[in-house]
């Protein structure tokens, strides 16, 4: 079985940061999505969307 890797740099990974090898690397990686670096595809948002203080549930 492969050693598993840290996906930002290749390096073995840390147990204690898993699947990253450093808690630097994991902290960097929750950066890119809390500031949208990552995105997942998906259509467009409809002009009314989920902001409208119209619509609540």
């Amino acid at each position: 079985m492969a050693k598993p890797t840290c996906p930002i740099c290749g390096d073995a990974t840390d147990p204690a940061y898993r699947p990253f090898c450093s808690a630097r690397h994991r902290d960097r990686d929750l950066l890119q999505w809390l500031g949208e670096g990552y995105r997942i595809p998906g259509g467009p948002a409809a002009p009314e969307g989920l902001d409208n203080p119209e619509e609540h549930d």
